[in-house]
């Protein structure tokens, strides 16, 4: 990780979970992580800590609905005057709704979509085109994908939320065929875990407390620290290793 010491990296959905586990990793390797959320709150205060545990790197907030392009293309813009662009990027921000696809609302598909297919694509667009006007050879895109982007698993509430994880993984290795046309060494690096003991199901589930504790009864979950260290698995390889799907869950 030492390459990456002082160089910027976005991290979507930093406010909790996986994200803000992710991006206290990546201050303490010595980044400029901007971590953008609409809760900013949440990141302002892992900031204060990151700066009060005397790690090296920085912790930047930024308030940034990802299901708004103009507010996405406001914090790359940001980003760019502040700290002259993006060196990682790191689709993290993820949403799932139970809403099935017999009986489903429409509202709460658009919504899934908007954050889990639209979002990343504009995100990894602009990050790319910031590497490209800087002549950075060296970056890394990295989604935050899911098992249920390789499998369906017979959940009804997850079908519409496995179907956008579908998304991710073909738009993953689209990725890496468009960035190899391109002849740059960027990489694109997809990151599937299993459950994760986070606050997914009960966001899944919020009407139902039970159910949502029924999710982590049947099925062991990961840490975001096992997430965390496959993320920085990938950042760590040599310029000229591709890792292109990580798949992992608990035993």
């Amino acid at each position: 990780m030492e390459r990456w010491r002082g160089r910027v990296a976005l991290v979507t959905g930093a406010s909790v979970g996986i994200g803000a586990a992710i991006a206290i990793e990546l201050v303490r390797c010595g980044m400029k992580v901007m971590g953008c959320a609409r809760d900013v709150g949440k990141i302002q205060k892992l900031a204060a800590e990151c700066q009060s545990a005397g790690h090296p790197g920085v912790l930047v907030p930024f308030k940034c609905d990802l299901t708004k392009e103009e507010e996405i293309l406001s914090m790359f813009a940001a980003i760019k005057q502040q700290h002259k662009g993006v060196d990682v990027c790191i689709n993290n921000a993820g949403l799932a709704l139970a809403e099935q696809l017999l009986n489903g609302k429409t509202s709460g598909w658009k919504s899934m979509m908007d954050v889990n297919v639209l979002a990343v694509s504009i995100c990894t667009r602009e990050a790319y085109q910031s590497m490209k006007e800087r002549n950075v050879d060296d970056g890394h895109i990295i989604n935050l994908n899911s098992v249920c982007g390789h499998q369906v698993y017979p959940i009804p509430d997850l079908h519409f939320y496995t179907a956008t994880k579908y998304a991710v993984t073909a738009l993953t290795e689209a990725l890496r065929q468009e960035l190899r046309a391109e002849k740059t060494h960027i990489r694109a690096t997809n990151i599937s875990p299993g459950l994760v003991d986070t606050e997914f199901a009960s966001r899944l589930h919020s009407d139902d407390p039970d159910k949502a504790a029924g999710l982590y009864a049947l099925n062991k979950p990961l840490q975001t620290k096992n997430i965390v260290s496959a993320v920085t698995y990938a950042l760590s390889a040599p310029p000229h290793v591709q890792i292109g799907d990580i798949q992992f869950d608990a035993v």
